[in-house]
């Protein structure tokens, strides 16, 4: 099995994985969730190469402008309890280190392998459970 390479990204920010993935998980997605909070203030952007999720101004995760990327920016914003903004608009959420682990956890899984299927679900579940509340509109 092949060694996740770490490639520095814009404003310091790591991310392990392969840059040809359709989302990339930084490193400040797992020392977010390390520690327990009530809330956190996240905000999803969309730009012309994608979806962000960031926690004050630091990239979370990043789904990029492909079929899969979008597909898993919708299905994290579902769990974030947001709907995924128009190109050039943001959505604020604030939400628990819980759900955020389960929008990290949805970020990571392998959509093509039908056993994902079964965890996808439970993480919607669960981070709505957790939020309290159904996905806003608007």
């Amino acid at each position: 099995m092949e060694e996740p390479r770490r490639t520095a990204c814009r404003e310091g920010s790591n991310y392990t994985g392969h840059m040809d993935v359709d989302v990339l998980v930084s490193e400040w997605a797992d020392e977010l969730i390390e520690v327990p909070r009530a809330h956190l203030a996240l905000r999803m952007r969309q730009d012309p190469q994608g979806v962000l999720v960031l926690h004050q101004e630091r990239e979370i995760i990043r789904c990029h402008l492909t079929p899969g990327g979008m597909q898993a920016a919708g299905l994290i914003a579902e769990a974030l309890g947001v709907r995924v903004p128009a190109l050039g608009g943001e959505a604020e959420a604030r939400v628990s280190t819980g759900v955020l682990f389960r929008a990290v956890s949805i970020a990571r899984l392998d959509l093509a392998n039908e056993a994902s299927h079964f965890l996808l679900d439970r993480l919607l579940e669960e981070a709505e459970m957790q939020r309290g509340t159904s996905v806003s509109s608007g």
